[in-house]
């Protein structure tokens, strides 16, 4: 299993656009094959920060979704929306209580 976080900072006016974007696609990505879970998650005291947090069968479910027309055209467009340069990481639980 593969947990994939992704922080990203968005333009105060885009936020709720934002919102409104992953409100549209979370099931898409949640049933491409390998994902088990997606969540988004936003900062407590910076409204413009959020985290999508995404557990994956294997690494390379994780990159076969991110290979996919779907994948791109969704960054393509959350990508307009940021006010800072998004940052990921792939990691894997260690201690689960």
């Amino acid at each position: 299993m593969i947990v994939r976080i992704v922080k990203m900072q968005f333009k105060p006016e885009e936020i709720q656009n934002f919102v409104e974007h992953f409100e549209g696609i979370k099931e898409k990505v949640r049933f491409q094959p390998g994902c088990h879970k997606v969540k988004l998650l936003q900062d407590y005291n910076n409204v413009g920060v959020f985290f999508t947090y995404s557990h994956w069968e294997s690494e390379e479910d994780l990159n076969n979704y991110r290979n996919t027309d779907f994948f791109k055209e969704v960054w393509k467009d959350t990508k307009k929306m940021f006010d800072a340069k998004p940052e990921a990481w792939s990691v894997h639980e260690v201690i689960d209580m």
